[in-house]
């Protein structure tokens, strides 16, 4: 039997009513197979990175214990994704929901089609200050500490939303 792991999932989104999609998703994924949500953050407002010309987004990050291996949660992370009409046109374009898997466990991964820890989780505040909401005092894997790492990245124009 596969043993239960602790994940972290970062969502975004800045099309199509990005909250809805954003409040969407969280209830989508607490009902992944062989998983369960243990917590989600609250909502936050993020200034887009990427091409210029963006909307703003909407950004969570939800907390799961699941039995999947990290590639079949990809699966179903994407399959979710495609749900919500995710299209793929350009690096860190608009999108209608983005979905990341920030960390599985305690596991360091690096193939073609996952990194975990992700590779930019510690230049984000729109993922370090929604972690640090549901994770306090969270270690990596690489052994830093979240308190550390969101002393480097002030929460700058991120706003938490109104419930």
């Amino acid at each position: 039997m596969t043993e239960l792991i602790r994940c972290y999932i970062g969502l975004g989104s800045n099309l199509d009513d990005p909250r809805a999609q954003v409040e969407r998703a969280l209830r989508e994924l607490a009902h992944l197979p062989e998983t369960e949500q243990v917590a989600h953050s609250s909502l936050y407002r993020s200034d887009p990175v990427g091409p210029p010309g963006q909307p703003d987004y909407i950004n969570a990050v939800v907390c799961l214990d699941t039995y999947l291996e990290a590639h079949a949660l990809l699966d179903e992370l994407q399959a979710l994704e495609r749900l919500h009409q995710r299209v793929r046109l350009e690096r860190w374009g608009p999108r209608t929901l983005d979905l990341d898997l920030l960390l599985y466990g305690t596991q360091t991964i690096d193939s073609e089609r996952l990194q975990v820890p992700h590779p930019y989780l510690g230049e984000r505040e729109f993922v370090l200050w929604p972690l640090a909401e549901i994770a306090p005092g969270l270690k990596l894997p690489d052994g830093r500490l979240l308190d550390n790492m969101l002393e480097q990245c002030p929460m700058g124009t991120l706003e938490r939303m109104p419930v």
